[in-house]
């Protein structure tokens, strides 16, 4: 999908040196349903230069992703992840349109309308008969769509006992249908499944809640879209590189009609608001800087040993270096663009992620830990950050 040698000359030498530098590397995927092939490019380009992260973490299509990416061996990990690119994007729409943008809508629009007639292959198909016409608490009462066959996916695809062996740091997010909170499935103290992976990507009304233990759980991007904040709200502080690639963007035009409206609430809608968390993040940074000036005022014989613990802690803290990447949606891209899986889509998302990536780590300067214990941001599609 890529020339990959092209791309490997126009990177630094030492880029893995430099990130080697780091007590910390995570991918972390927001969801986005058939842009996530973006997220697919943006690994391909990582690991073609040895950038392995040591966590990673993804919501809903970002959980998929994840769960390739960390239960498979480094050789796997992107034929793993185009395979299944390539399983659910198998149809092509209106080959027949000719070039240009007006055109290629159209064809995404087919694509779009297949999706929700006709579901994707490995990955879901719709109900028969549908929901509206059962009768409350019968099997298939709650989503037009059945998942069951992307677990089938997932098991063949993804190794869950090398995700368990800790390995690599791994956490997907979901919300519980009853309670409504949110909950991050860690293997750090969770034995990962299948049905965790499918719970972070049971979006409703579309897909069913997913059944674990004896609670029920939904798409994490219900509540929140990128499992960032979790990342950051650890109670440890190592120094961390971490790429944050969003599928929605915050910022983005004026609607002028009807689509672009339906268009532009959902980006906001799932959009990660990374200005806030990383905002809130930087001010708790700075109020543990004043906490420990104050307590090293302290004549050391007077101390507790809670206030031992938090010196410690503070000193052996790192900074938090971020590189955000942000699919930028094509012209031809409407409101249907989270749907829309056509194999012709699916290489375009997979090759912009990878060539944003690249981008990105060409940035030497972006690369390097920064100087003071807090967090800095770099985004190719927003300099000024």
């Amino acid at each position: 999908m890529t020339d990959s040698p092209r791309a490997k000359k126009a990177l630094p030498p030492d880029l893995c040196d430099i990130v080697k530098q780091y007590e910390r590397t995570a991918l972390v995927f927001q969801g986005g349903g058939a842009l996530g092939a973006y997220q697919a490019g943006v690994y391909e380009a990582l690991a073609e230069v040895g950038c392995e992260p040591n966590w990673i973490s993804g919501v809903s299509i970002g959980a998929i992703n994840s769960a390739i990416i960390a239960g498979n061996t480094p050789e796997n990990r992107v034929p793993r992840l185009r395979e299944f690119w390539e399983t659910i994007s198998a149809r092509k729409a209106a080959p027949w349109a000719p070039e240009g943008d007006i055109y290629r809508q159209l064809r995404n629009q087919v694509s779009a309308t297949l999706t929700i007639l006709q579901g994707q292959p490995g990955f879901f198909r719709p109900r028969v008969p549908s929901p509206w016409l059962l009768p409350a608490g019968a099997t298939g009462a709650t989503s037009f769509y059945d998942t069951s066959p992307l677990r089938d996916t997932l098991l063949k695809l993804v190794d869950f006992d090398l995700i368990n062996s800790g390995e690599k740091r791994f956490s997907v997010g979901a919300v519980n249908v009853r309670t409504g909170n949110f909950i991050y499935f860690d293997n750090k103290d969770t034995v990962i499944a299948p049905e965790h992976i499918m719970a972070s990507g049971a979006l409703p009304p579309g897909f069913p809640a997913v059944k674990i233990d004896s609670e029920y759980y939904w798409d994490g991007g219900v509540v929140s879209n990128t499992p960032l904040q979790f990342l950051l709200d650890q109670p440890d502080h190592p120094s961390a590189l971490v790429f944050q690639v969003d599928l929605f963007s915050a910022r983005g035009p004026l609607p002028r009609d009807m689509y672009d409206v339906a268009e532009r609430q959902k980006d906001i809608t799932y959009s990660s608001r990374t200005r806030y968390t990383t905002d809130v993040f930087r001010r708790v940074q700075e109020l543990r800087q004043k906490l420990y000036e104050s307590l090293q005022r302290i004549p050391e014989q007077l101390r507790t040993e809670e206030d031992m613990a938090l010196i410690d802690d503070y000193a052996s803290s790192g900074p938090v270096n971020i590189c955000h990447l942000i699919y930028q949606e094509k012209p031809y891209e409407r409101e249907s663009k989270d749907y829309e899986f056509s194999y012709t889509t699916m290489r375009e998302h997979w090759q912009t992620g990878y060539e944003d990536t690249v981008k990105t780590l060409q940035r030497r300067e972006w690369l390097k830990m920064p100087d003071d214990i807090g967090i800095v941001v770099h985004d190719i599609h927003r300099i000024s950050e």
